[in-house]
């Protein structure tokens, strides 16, 4: 609970036992009892909110960062596929100039099956590594609220 709430609460008590009093109606006074009671709660109540408040602002920060490890993560991704894809047409752009300079027949199926292999070979490695790199991304992401999480879990156990 903040100050303010708490003021506008004994105003209103205030302006009450102004206007019971100024009708006529006797002022009613609360017995100690009850007033140590309503005290009480009213103490659990802003200790309560101080800890909600405490925990949300956790887990803002966490959300934050795992924001901003997503965008980094991405930006990273990106490149490196942008990457793969320049290193994959300049492979096919090779191999169609040479496909053109070929003499033979012979040499043309050779060449494209040459060609062929070696690209299955680099789109499996270049697959690996974007995957990889993919869940690297999702990990670094998660552990901030990850860890948010195990943290407010450890005072309840």
């Amino acid at each position: 609970m903040n100050d303010t709430f708490i003021k506008a609460y004994q105003d209103q008590l205030e302006a009450a036992k102004k206007a019971f009093s100024a009708n006529g109606v006797p002022a009613f006074e609360v017995p100690p009892a009850m007033r140590e009671v309503a005290e009480k709660g009213l103490a659990a109540c802003r200790e309560n909110y101080d800890k909600l408040k405490a925990s949300a602002e956790q887990v803002n920060a966490a959300i934050e960062d795992s924001c901003t490890t997503a965008s980094k993560g991405l930006s990273t991704f990106n490149v490196k596929m942008l990457e793969a894809l320049q290193a994959n047409m300049n492979s096919s752009f090779d191999y169609f100039n040479a496909l053109l300079s070929s003499k033979t027949l012979a040499e043309a199926v050779e060449l494209s099956t040459s060609h062929a292999r070696k690209q299955f070979e680099t789109v499996s490695t270049q697959a690996k590594d974007l995957s990889a790199l993919a869940q690297k991304v999702a990990a670094d992401t998660s552990e901030p609220l990850k860890n948010t999480v195990e943290k407010a879990a450890r005072p309840a156990a």
